[in-house]
């Protein structure tokens, strides 16, 4: 989920933590429970920092180690303790698993829209990416605004929140079903279809698809139960070629690899033996374009020129970023 989203829910938890009656006894433990809740919320998301290194690391870091089985633990471990060291007289206990519910669900509710994260590391590093829950979805961001103002203006924050999230619960499911329906019904039109990989968009009624078949990836939408492809490449296996293998140690395109798992492939040479190769995801088609790349240009001797990895909205700001410079690799 978006960042206000995961604020927002954790808001939530601490409105839900009054029920607790050690909580609710003791207005110090519950502000220091609030502050763990809501930046409990969104400490696996501190992983942001790496955005500041390059594309690439962040890529490859982000949702990933951060977003852990260990991980939980670390941050509510982390998070509770740094509260715990200003008000030592609450019970830490108490403050811990509210802090620990905070970041599990923070990672759980990830695991339902596009991006998807790494939740079941150290055992695999297999990316879970549901597709059901657009990463920013209105309605839940403002049923949690809804019950923030109810609070505000009297209202019992347990019994608000258990009402609230009791309707978020049941629109999973329909989303859930909404997504199941879908996939029911490509692989209706298309019986040898082994993936289907869908985006929920802003629209209830309206979602990205891409489809993985036994030879062909197809790109397309669906509203109001209506499937429309509008577009279609062979599947074409990765070469192995030394060109490739160069490719592939450039740390923006293993870094690619390392998290798409529809995409298909590009190579040309220009008149000065320059080697682009182009890796373009499938799954985030918007507006005709395919916005999420990664691209490498390898000289003669296969030595990389310049790299990138990222969302792109154009060919000439994606130009732009492969410019090469002294601080290329």
């Amino acid at each position: 989920m978006d960042t206000g989203t995961h604020i927002v829910m954790g808001v939530a938890l601490g409105g839900l933590a009054t029920l607790d009656p050690a909580v609710q006894s003791n207005p110090a433990l519950f502000h220091a429970v609030l502050v763990g809740t809501v930046v409990g919320s969104h400490a696996p998301d501190f992983d942001t920092i790496f955005k500041l290194k390059n594309n690439a690391t962040y890529i490859r870091q982000h949702r990933g180690a951060s977003h852990s089985l260990p991980a939980i633990l670390m941050w509510s471990l982390l998070v509770s303790g740094a509260i715990y060291l200003f008000v030592p007289e609450v019970s830490y206990l108490t403050l811990w698993l509210w802090t620990l519910l905070a970041v599990s669900i923070h990672v759980f509710v990830d695991l339902f829209n596009a991006y998807g994260t790494q939740a079941f590391r150290p055992f695999t590093k297999k990316w879970i990416a549901k597709g059901f829950i657009n990463t920013f979805d209105p309605y839940i961001f403002f049923l949690n605004v809804a019950g923030i103002i109810a609070w505000a203006l009297g209202a019992n924050p347990g019994y608000t929140w258990v009402i609230i999230y009791t309707v978020i619960v049941l629109y999973y499911i329909k989303r859930y079903m909404d997504k199941r329906e879908i996939v029911q019904k490509i692989k209706e039109y298309f019986p040898d279809t082994e993936v289907v990989a869908t985006s929920p968009t802003l629209k209830q009624n309206y979602w990205r698809v891409a489809i993985t078949t036994s030879d062909r990836y197809y790109v397309g939408s669906v509203e109001n139960r209506h499937i429309e492809i509008v577009d279609e490449f062979y599947r074409v296996p990765l070469p192995d070629t030394d060109v490739i293998k160069a490719a592939k140690n450039d740390k923006n395109i293993s870094s690619f690899l390392n998290f798409s798992p529809v995409y298909r492939w590009e190579i040309n040479t220009d008149e000065d033996d320059v080697t682009e190769v182009r890796f373009i995801d499938l799954r985030y088609r918007s507006k005709g374009y395919y916005p999420f790349v990664a691209v490498v240009k390898l000289d003669k001797n296969l030595e990389v020129i310049t790299s990138y990895t990222g969302w792109i909205f154009s060919e000439q700001k994606l130009q732009s970023k492969l410019i090469p410079s002294d601080s290329t690799p």
